[in-house]
């Protein structure tokens, strides 16, 4: 999903909020929010090339993976990672056999091997640090994909043994992302396809000085 996370201060006693609380709130709330141990985090709409990025990651793993027993799932479904009691929307995430639901809520899932964090100015510190060190809770998880939507640059983390892992680096458009956890490759020609790299470098204040004008 493309979605940029503002962590906020710590919350008071009335800024806490249940599991179950958050889930009620969600189910009525026209943006998505995340949820960490009490916290609501708000969600806001992510860029063009985010959305491009994601979509073209799940197309490529669909086809890639056609005929064979894994899911490839974007932005709507929601991760449960119940040792840090965290809810979050993950760009792409790919399971292996069934989806493990949480609760029987089959927009909750808890058994992902992949996860693809399309990274933006605002979450790339948190994608990379904390919030791996939650995916690294879930028993299942694998292999983690960060892709860049600013330059051509993916970062990838196999996991290797417990609290060991890989770390892979690809900046050439020529070549290829070759996942671990399966028998596929996936040019990052492809990844970027149509991403628009001048817009999303562009200074912000540059279209507001513009309207002012």
């Amino acid at each position: 999903m493309t979605a940029i996370l503002q962590v906020t201060e710590q919350p008071t006693a009335q800024d806490y909020f249940t599991p179950e609380e958050y889930l009620a709130l969600e189910e009525a709330a026209e943006y998505k929010s995340e949820y960490l141990d009490g916290v609501i985090i708000p969600m806001t709409g992510g860029t063009t090339n985010h959305n491009r990025i994601s979509l073209n990651m799940s197309i490529a793993l669909r086809l890639a993976l056609k005929g064979l027993d894994y899911d490839v799932f974007m932005g709507d479904v929601r991760l449960w990672m119940t040792k840090n009691r965290i809810y979050t929307y993950p760009d792409v995430m790919v399971i292996p056999g069934k989806p493990e639901y949480y609760n029987n809520r089959q927009e909750t899932v808890m058994n992902p091997q992949v996860i693809i964090e399309v990274l933006s100015k605002s979450t790339k510190a948190y994608d990379r640090s904390d919030k791996f060190k939650f995916y690294q809770t879930i028993p299942t998880f694998q292999e983690y994909i960060l892709i860049d939507q600013s330059q051509v640059y993916v970062e990838q983390y196999c996991k290797l043994a417990n609290k060991r892992w890989s770390y892979s680096q690809y900046d050439d458009e020529d070549t290829a992302l070759v996942f671990s956890s399966f028998q596929v490759e996936v040019a990052l020609a492809d990844v970027y396809e149509k991403v628009d790299f001048e817009a999303e470098n562009e200074p912000e204040h540059k279209s507001e000085e513009s309207e002012e004008a």
